[in-house]
């Protein structure tokens, strides 16, 4: 499968996006807003209307629309022939609720369609759900090409800058730890902060295909590239096919609190 631009430029673009973007939205809004975030064109190949793989195409969305919002997940393969075969995944952030799962995969499955026209494989992300399809098989493997990162516009004052980034580290490697004994490999935790007097706020996630070494290994390697993406940023995100991390110093769902 090619791809059309490679992960760091790709994160580079999305960052400065977010940076030229209006002030992030309080917790209260990101909380009951299922807000678009990326999309990305993982084939440059095309299929025509009314071909196999377009009939197949809609079946797994239906697949994946009806199967994922009551428990959060689901893979859907529609077709027999390995032509024309689609695997689809959706995923849905493990504090969603079934209806709003629902009208988040739903809405995924029309726009990738509008964003990605014809292509044989793309992947769209929002704050509520994931549906990523493709004409590969993908199923338990990691997923680290198709990944991009956000950041908050606020830093930290470059003498706490260390003390930050060590605290933001250290609770997200815990709960990278915590997340592969979860049965939604999904995780949310909180931490102090005694430079603001306020707290810490993360949430990691993987894909449930993965097993629970995959999805350490990927949200490993994703919390790895901290310096790299979010450096001293008051809140960040990296975003993949496979696994994600978010910390920000508000509530980032309603089940932590206010």
């Amino acid at each position: 499968m090619r791809h059309p631009k490679s992960t760091i430029f790709r994160s580079l673009l999305l960052s400065l996006f977010f940076l030229l973007s209006p002030p992030a939205l309080s917790g209260s809004d990101i909380i009951t807003e299922s807000s678009f975030l990326n999309h990305i064109c993982i084939s440059f190949d095309n299929f025509t209307a009314g071909t196999p793989y377009a009939s197949n195409l809609n079946q797994a969305f239906d697949q994946l629309t009806t199967t994922a919002p009551p428990s959060g997940f689901a893979l859907a393969s529609a077709g027999k022939d390995p032509q024309n075969q689609v695997n689809g995944l959706a995923l849905c952030r493990g504090d969603v609720s079934p209806a709003d799962c629902k009208n988040c995969v739903t809405t995924a499955a029309q726009e990738i369609q509008v964003r990605c026209p014809y292509r044989k494989g793309a992947a769209i992300w929002y704050d509520f759900c994931l549906l990523k399809y493709s004409n590969p098989k993908f199923f338990g493997k990691i997923d680290n090409r198709n990944q991009f990162s956000l950041i908050n516009v606020q830093s930290v004052d470059s003498s706490n800058a260390t003390a930050f980034n060590d605290q933001v580290k250290r609770l997200l490697t815990g709960l990278a730890e915590k997340v592969v004994a979860t049965p939604k490999l999904y995780a949310i935790g909180e931490a102090a902060i005694e430079l603001f007097q306020k707290k810490l706020y993360g949430l990691v996630q993987c894909t449930r295909d993965l097993s629970a070494a995959a999805c350490r290994k990927c949200l490993e390697d994703a919390i790895g590239g901290l310096s790299s993406c979010c450096d001293a940023r008051i809140g960040g995100r990296v975003v993949g096919g496979s696994c994600n991390f978010r910390y920000e110093i508000y509530p980032i769902v309603d089940a932590q609190g206010s």
